[in-house]
């Protein structure tokens, strides 16, 4: 009955946002009714549903190093890994039958494997791992519309997302690219999924990885399908499934749209809540990333109503896990062709590597102690404020910290070209106000998603929570006061889709050129030729009303990062 429905769905294929406004009847629900009309009888008696949660894996199939901030101290312990995370999923399959599998975004960028196969390596894994639902994130457009939909639509589960629309063209918006929904029928009782990812994505990203898709606002039809799932559907529970951030996911809760949503299972800013966020009208999680969490989500139900609910954060502790053979050796397979080059040494580093910092981390100091010293006619170099890559925290038989070819993947899975360019003193000060704005805005929808932007040559003090626009407090350029008249030179890497003027988000760069270069040969020269490397980050960026080690800019919640 299962192939049967998914079959049906996909001959359907998804309904245009005039037509799931007017219809009485949707097929989403039509396609759900049909899979579950054998378990339709209400189950009377008292019984647990559960719902396992991971999301933002970005293709670390191996266990990594994991940080924990303890005693005001960073804390390595190993985690993750797609064989390891199989068997605990299999072991609370078997615990209670009665558990739903789901993953909320970014399956396929992030390692090595992921970008030599183009996300294909990836497939077979997650099918073995045996998830019932997906949500799109933000970097399933990397490898482009088609692909994503190549990739997405070999999983064999349904995937869900009520806000990306097939572009036709001048602005017009035509069908949903995937169901808004789903329902998933236990006993009678019937939870609803609905999905959503960040709409901002042609900004965040490359514009053109998502030339062909239209996003919306969640607020746009929210209210409207929690309507068809409330009223329609007869669900006892609505879960809202988010690739929006941990910020814009709490900024969501707190909007009237949102009534009628029990929680929010979230994702993309990689945030590790232990403890449900209590907004107005739902609860926020977020499990952390890379395979070393999962969220735990325990529905109690009686009488064909759910009396209670239990959230917990499940530590993927891979030295305590036993790994999945059948999954191993998968793995193995698909990564046997490209196993020489991600285990090649590129070189050594002194320092953990990580990226978990809002305001400076060793991996971005690294990327900019390399760009620097191969274009050292620039004035600043940049790095943008990624969140991805795990920690790389284990030395090898040498002492030092072994950063493979693998890894450099994993830290830059997009081998951008380096471009440089030039601006006035005025643009990067105007730029800094922006991008700070970016990270720390009052209103929770205006942020980005990402940490403050890294940079070298230039140095800067600011307050992190003062008023938009007030922010920056001191600026130098190579230990000069930033001249707002003065030009200077810039690096940074392209993107491709943007304009010709724009480099890391600053707009009017004169001259812009893209170099010879490109960040993996840039860092590969610069870690054979310096290694072993010390990139401890030199407060370049220095925050005057936080902690410089401040680890998430959520705030005025019960979240703390752990």
């Amino acid at each position: 009955m299962e192939n049967n429905r998914r079959g049906f769905i996909r001959k359907m294929g998804a309904i245009g946002a005039g037509a799931a406004l007017v219809s009485a009847d949707p097929l989403w629900a039509i396609a759900n009714e049909a899979s579950d009309s054998s378990n339709n009888a209400v189950n009377k008696g008292e019984f647990t549903l559960s719902i396992l949660q991971t999301t933002d894996v970005h293709c670390q199939v191996h266990p990594h190093d994991e940080l924990f901030w303890e005693n005001d101290r960073a804390v390595f312990r190993k985690t993750g890994g797609y064989a390891h995370l199989a068997t605990y999923l299999k072991q609370e399959k078997k615990r209670n039958p009665n558990t739903f599998i789901i993953d909320t975004g970014d399956m396929f960028q992030g390692s090595e494997l992921s970008v030599k196969t183009s996300g294909k390596a990836m497939v077979p894994v997650l099918n073995e791992l045996g998830y019932d639902l997906y949500l799109p994130g933000n970097w399933e457009v990397i490898y482009h519309k088609k692909a994503m939909q190549t990739l997405l639509g070999a999983l064999n589960a349904p995937k869900v997302c009520a806000n990306m629309y097939h572009d036709l063209g001048n602005g017009k918006r035509g069908e949903l690219i995937f169901q808004p929904y789903h329902v998933w029928n236990v006993g009678g009782v019937k939870i609803g999924f609905l999905g959503y990812t960040d709409p901002l994505v042609p900004v965040r990203q490359s514009p053109s990885y998502s030339k062909g898709i239209i996003y919306t606002k969640p607020e746009e039809n929210l209210a409207h399908y929690i309507d068809v799932l409330r009223n329609q559907e007869q669900c006892a529970y609505v879960l809202l499934l988010s690739h929006l951030g941990l910020s814009q996911q709490i900024h969501l809760a707190n909007l009237p749209e949102c009534e009628g949503v029990d929680y929010i299972l979230g994702g993309d800013t990689h945030e590790r809540v232990r403890k449900p966020i209590q907004c107005t009208y739902s609860k926020v999680v977020e499990p952390g990333a890379f395979g070393s969490f999962v969220g735990k989500l325990e529905l109690q139900i009686k009488d064909g109503k759910v009396i209670n609910d239990t959230y917990s954060l499940v530590e993927i502790n891979s030295e305590k896990i036993k790994a999945d053979k059948g999954i191993s050796k998968l793995i193995e397979i698909h990564e046997e062709p490209f196993e020489n080059d991600i285990n090649h040494i590129a070189g050594y580093s002194t320092l953990p590597l990580y990226r978990y910092f809002v305001i400076e981390n060793t991996i971005d100091t690294l990327i900019l102690d390399a760009l620097k010293w191969k274009i050292k006619e620039a004035d600043i170099v940049l790095s943008n404020g990624f969140r991805f890559c795990p920690p790389n925290a284990s030395p090898d038989k040498t002492g030092n910290i072994p950063i493979t070819n693998g890894y450099i993947f994993d830290m830059l899975p997009v081998d951008s070209v380096v471009r440089t360019g030039s601006v006035k003193g005025k643009q990067i000060f105007d730029w800094l106000e922006k991008e700070l704005n970016n990270v720390f805005a009052k209103d929770a929808s205006q942020r980005l998603g990402g940490w403050v932007i890294k940079f070298k040559g230039m140095k800067i003090s600011f307050k992190a929570f003062e008023e938009n626009g007030r922010r920056v407090k001191d600026v130098e350029v190579n230990g000069s006061p930033l001249d707002l008249a003065k030009t200077y030179r810039i690096c940074a890497c392209e993107r491709e889709g943007d304009p010709e003027d724009m480099l890391c988000r600053m707009r009017g760069v004169v001259n812009p050129k893209n170099t010879a270069f490109t960040l993996h040969s840039v860092l590969k020269e610069y870690l054979s030729v310096n290694s072993p490397v010390t990139p401890s980050p030199p407060m370049s960026a220095k925050v005057l009303d936080a902690s410089q080690t401040l680890l998430t800019q959520v705030t005025g919640v019960d979240y703390q990062f752990s």
